[in-house]
């Protein structure tokens, strides 16, 4: 099966993809592309996966990076390929060209960063902790420190969990008043003292509020099983695992 890869016209001047799950070798729960080392998939199929998402983007396997994500606000920058076992972080930035920057999700938001103009980009892995832990803005941060402009910046956030299918308890609710009570407005009501949180929507507003152009694709990894990863779902299902979605950008 063809591998597809969701693109969007801001991010046109530079190479980059949100790759679905479909045209991948893994079976089972995580039929299609996982592309998570860290799942209970085979390792070899697991590096299969990579291998195509890496051919497509253009560069050798190991030019395909990703680090052992861990909801953090911490960014590695990056001017080669990573030897050895990959280091905690949440975000990546390179000025160096033909290095692939990825990030891996199931619901948390993939986000891709680009200043064509000065030949800088990043990547990051945002779910509402590492969103809330300032993920965001230090990718930008870390892209200003390899000569990216802020006002230059574009950002794109992939496939990620919507607020229909994101319900939450009141001790979520109370930690993001905490933080800012107009965060209610990322809030909807649900049912039995739950609510439905707005993921993507929070994502823009900080990215927004730092500086940058910012958009979503606006796909839900929960709601559409053919073509995405989703850990919730998975957990609502009972399953054993769940694969990771892959998302690449590059100069």
């Amino acid at each position: 099966m063809t591998l597809e890869i969701i693109t969007s016209a801001a991010l046109s001047t530079v190479r980059h993809g949100f790759f679905t799950r479909k045209g991948g070798a893994s079976s089972g729960v995580f039929s299609g592309l996982n592309c998570g080392p860290g799942s209970s998939d085979q390792s070899e199929i697991v590096a299969i996966n990579r291998g195509r998402v890496a051919d497509a983007m253009g560069v050798p396997p190991d030019h395909l990076v990703t680090v052992h994500q861990v909801h953090s606000p911490d960014v590695l920058s990056l001017v080669a390929p990573i030897n050895g076992e990959r280091p905690k972080a949440d975000g990546l930035v390179t000025a160096t060209p033909g290095l692939a920057l990825a990030v891996l999700t199931a619901d948390c938001q993939p986000v891709l960063f680009a200043d064509a103009q000065n030949g800088v980009v990043g990547a990051a892995h945002a779910g509402w902790r590492g969103s809330m832990a300032g993920i965001l803005e230090a990718t930008i941060d870390a892209m200003e420190q390899l000569g990216a402009q802020r006002s230059a910046i574009t950002a794109v956030i992939g496939p990620a969990i919507s607020q229909q299918a994101y319900e939450v308890g009141p001790e979520f609710f109370d930690d993001f008043l905490a933080e800012d009570p107009a965060n209610a407005r990322f809030f909807a009501g649900g049912s039995h003292d739950r609510l439905h949180f707005d993921l993507p929507a929070y994502g823009l507003h900080r990215l927004r509020s730092a500086g940058v152009r910012a958009e979503w694709t606006r796909h839900c990894t929960y709601n559409d099983a053919e073509r995405f990863y989703s850990y919730r779902r998975a957990t609502h299902e009972k399953a054993a695992d769940y694969g990771r979605l892959i998302s690449v950008i590059r100069l």
